[in-house]
């Protein structure tokens, strides 16, 4: 009698999120049936058999404000525990739950299949200083009980360790991430990266692109020769530089007449504090140096669709990567893959991957007048600095392409661990 396909569940809100290859790959094989869960809400792309969990919290049930995370997580979990019962009676069992361990979505997953092995994307630990928070003194708390203020950090993480002390194994990205967590918690996280594309995020030489810009729409053609600096990030926000890029931009500018400046975000929320009330902070930060810009040459993009998002970074001539000791975010490697000489913050999340003048450069965070200094060297020197490029997308083929080395070893650490 054939042995049944080995079961695997994931469990994530924005499923695919950063399972998108993994849960495509293994539902590619036929001795693995892959079956995805996540909120009823989520549009995102149903790259494998996908079903949805309701889930209508009571905000008067949240209780003590330090509490306040932790129940909206375990009110999520309860939610999908919920749903999985349903699953169960149906008679399905899974081999493996992949879930993240930040949303509370796996809380309850060992009272539903207790002999089901639990994988989490161990993302980051939060603590009061040492990491993001209290990073930027531009924003930290202006008054109140620093009790109060570490207490809120420390209790952000109770719903993610509780789901790490469950689970059977972490994932993390990068060693700095894995290295937030609790030294006695460490040795349960493996390091894999989700992994970049090198195939398909590779240098292209001299390509032209058009971009509507909003909010009238006019195009922007940008052609083989331009001179282009780009910054990327989901959101705009201090968390990610902006205001550090921001500030950059006159001098570099000023020394650089034929520069075009492109700029791709949005400017709703982020990781961070939200700005003050009415404003965001990509028109705070803009309105701080605007008097000192030429505007006509700073194109505010807003999100692309990937492929004109890869190919702004295929005619890049410089870009600029900034971000607090946090997660890293996937622009930066890809940025590198596809050629581009990156400039970036010397914060620990960056220095694991880049080494100054060897495969990129860097600049002190809070210096955005070293900042203007090495993006204008850069960009003077054109072709001066192929030899950091070249270095730069080989440091992506050889410790972090998604086909040949992240892909398998994540599979293999699903679904058939030693």
């Amino acid at each position: 009698m054939p042995r049944r396909p080995r079961r695997i569940l994931f469990i994530h809100q924005n499923f695919p999120a950063q399972f998108r290859h993994v849960a495509r790959a293994l539902a590619g094989r036929p001795d693995t049936e892959v079956l995805a869960v996540t909120r009823e809400d989520n549009l995102l792309p149903r790259i494998v058999p996908t079903l949805t969990y309701p889930y209508r919290p009571d905000p008067d049930s949240f209780g003590h404000p330090l509490a306040e995370h932790y129940a909206k997580r375990t009110a999520r979990g309860l939610a999908v525990a919920s749903f999985l019962t349903t699953l169960q009676a149906s008679g399905y069992v899974p081999d493996v739950v992949v879930g993240h361990g930040g949303w509370g979505e796996t809380l309850f997953v060992r009272d539903v299949w207790p002999r089901a092995r639990l994988i989490l994307h161990a993302e980051f630990y939060y603590a009061a200083e040492g990491a993001d928070v209290a990073f930027d003194p531009e924003f930290a708390p202006v008054s109140g009980d620093a009790l109060a203020f570490r207490a809120r950090v420390r209790a952000r993480n109770a719903a993610m360790i509780q789901a790490l002390v469950d689970a059977d194994l972490g994932l993390a990205p990068t060693v700095f991430q894995a290295s937030t967590f609790p030294s006695h918690l460490r040795s349960k996280i493996a390091v894999v990266h989700e992994g970049i594309d090198t195939a398909v995020v590779a240098p292209r030489i001299g390509i032209s692109i058009s971009l509507r810009l909003p909010p009238e729409g006019r195009t922007l053609t940008l052609n083989p020769g331009d001179e282009v600096l780009t910054f990327v990030n989901r959101n705009l926000e201090p968390y990610r530089g902006y205001h550090v890029f921001m500030r950059a931009l006159p001098a570099i500018l000023a020394a650089r007449p034929d520069l075009r400046v492109i700029i791709v975000g949005d400017d709703q929320g982020g990781y961070g504090p939200s700005p003050p009330a009415g404003s965001t902070w990509k028109e705070i930060f803009l309105r701080e140096v605007a008097s000192a810009l030429d505007l006509s040459r700073i194109h505010f993009v807003g999100r692309l669709p990937y492929a004109t998002y890869l190919a702004v970074l295929q005619i890049s001539r410089l870009h600029v990567y900034a971000t607090y000791p946090f997660v890293l975010s996937w622009s930066m490697l890809e940025a590198m893959s596809a050629g581009a000489l990156v400039l970036a913050s010397d914060t620990a999340p960056v220095r694991e991957i880049i080494s100054d003048g060897e495969n990129g450069l860097l600049f002190p965070f809070f210096a955005p007048e070293t900042l203007a200094e090495r993006a204008i060297d850069a960009l003077r020197d054109a072709g001066g600095h192929d030899v950091i490029r070249k270095a730069a997308r080989k440091t992506i083929v050889d410790g972090y392409d998604l086909t040949s080395i992240c892909l398998p070893k994540l599979a293999q650490l699903i679904r058939d661990p030693a």
